[in-house]
């Protein structure tokens, strides 16, 4: 689908399919010209491991990455935001919100709700889940005409839950939120008017979700410029490319009458992700709205941040079980369904060779890190510098400010791949060995 033009006096624009073709050749041309500066480092490690084993490790450590960050780098440079429409009205709205064990927060979620000031109908669905805690009290301790509740026993999981309000949904469109996020102003008006305004082939849209817990502690710093700078960018330019990989069960919106007919939620790990690429590989399109914006409580310890990481990356292999055939759909997205399936091999690479090869290099044995992946860094700070100005600019739309974080940003650039890749890859073998999996909200 191509573009319309945003700004008057301009005589020309590019259609979606020729920056999809841009994004591909630079990031090629990038990938070809790290090659040849790689050569040596290929031809020295060769020597010693063998010509196969030195390509499948400098291609999972430095190529595809680096090959990877310059299409994304591209895309943000490339992407234009289309303006919603102006609505004289909005329709009703559904809102389903899975709750476990959230005594603390729920009452905060559904108080942010209240402070939208939709201008449509509500009806608003939390389904306890089972809580062993006061969850259900204080969900029935709020007076709000919109408010249903339903008490879901014994704890069955976050998909059996979804499933069980959506039997009870009334409207059209319904949003998923998680009961520990706060909405921002206006987060539902810019989630629906994004939706109404994307084509109608559109089937989900998904929110932009950032940490609320930012402050607490470093795991949640780094967390935060995660979710701020590389989610948000990753989802940004997959919307450009008229798929949405994952309307996260944070905070997304569905149609309910596409939503039904697709079985709703998979009852495993990965609900949202099943569920994202059940639509795709229906042929429907899913968006992505970055001024619908969420906040939610990041884990606030390491091990708590581990184990959501090897959830995600569960949910990953498990959607690819169900929707392998996405592979070899004829559409612009499926480059990142590709991309996500080289994720295991290069999580294995960096785990398995790069972070042992960056403590030999402490003792002055550079065989994997040295000098030449100091090549990579200039690309990674560009790219870091353009996620950051564009979440800065609908930061600065929606009235809110960036606070400082710096810690957090020099844990993130230095530490966070060293934490993040071997969670994911434990997640990778757990779900292929089938280990118990258990209820998460994220």
């Amino acid at each position: 689908m191509n573009e319309k033009k945003l700004k008057p006096g301009k005589s020309f624009y590019f259609s979606v399919f020729l920056k999809y073709c841009v994004m591909l050749l630079v990031s090629l041309l990038w990938a070809i010209f790290s090659y040849i500066l790689a050569k040596r480092w290929i031809d020295d490690l060769s020597f010693l491991i063998g010509n196969f084993a030195a390509h499948f490790i400098i291609f999972g450590i430095a190529i595809i990455p680096g090959w990877m960050n310059a299409f994304l780098l591209v895309g943000l440079l490339l992407d234009r935001r289309p303006p919603k429409k102006k609505m004289e009205k909005y329709p009703p709205l559904s809102i389903l919100v899975a709750a476990y064990n959230e005594e603390n927060t729920i009452a905060s979620t559904i108080e942010s709700i209240a402070k939208q000031d939709y201008p449509g109908e509500l009806q608003v669905i939390v389904i306890n889940d089972g809580s062993s805690d006061g969850t259900l009290e204080k969900v029935r301790a709020l007076n709000y005409p919109w408010l249903e509740v339903i008490d879901q026993r014994p704890n069955r999981g976050k998909a059996a839950a979804l499933n069980a309000g959506l039997e009870r949904v009334r409207y059209g469109l319904v949003v998923t939120l998680d009961a520990d996020s706060y909405l921002y102003r206006n987060a539902l008006v810019n989630l629906v008017g994004r939706y109404l305004s994307d084509p109608p082939n559109t089937a989900a849209v998904a929110g932009s979700v950032l940490v609320r817990n930012s402050r607490l502690n470093w795991v949640t710093k780094i967390q935060e410029w995660d979710y701020f700078n590389g989610i948000a960018a990753i989802k940004r330019v997959q919307s450009l490319l008229q798929g949405t990989l994952v309307a996260q069960g944070a905070f997304s919106i569905y149609r309910t009458d596409v939503l039904r007919d697709v079985g709703g939620w998979k009852e495993c790990v990965g609900e949202d992700i099943v569920l994202t690429w059940a639509l795709l590989e229906r042929g429907w399109r899913v968006g992505y709205c970055e001024d619908a914006c969420a906040f939610t409580n990041a884990p606030t310890t390491l091990r708590q941040f581990i184990k959501q990481r090897q959830r995600w990356s569960r949910g990953l292999i498990e959607a690819f079980k169900h929707h392998w055939r996405l592979l070899f759909h004829s559409r612009m997205s499926v480059v990142f369904i590709w991309w996500n399936l080289l994720f295991p091999y290069i999580d294995f690479v960096y785990t398995a060779v790069f972070l042992p090869g960056v403590v030999l290099a402490f003792f002055g044995v550079y065989w994997i890190a040295g000098p030449m992946t100091l090549v990579v860094l200039p690309l990674a700070m560009l790219i870091n510098y353009v996620m950051y100005t564009v979440q800065v600019q609908m930061f600065r739309s929606q009235g809110l400010k960036v606070r400082r974080n710096l810690l957090g940003f020099v844990i993130y650039a230095l530490l966070y791949g060293a934490i993040l890749q071997p969670a994911c890859l434990a997640g990778y073998f757990m779900e292929l060995f089938k280990v118990q999996k258990r209820w998460g909200t994220k």
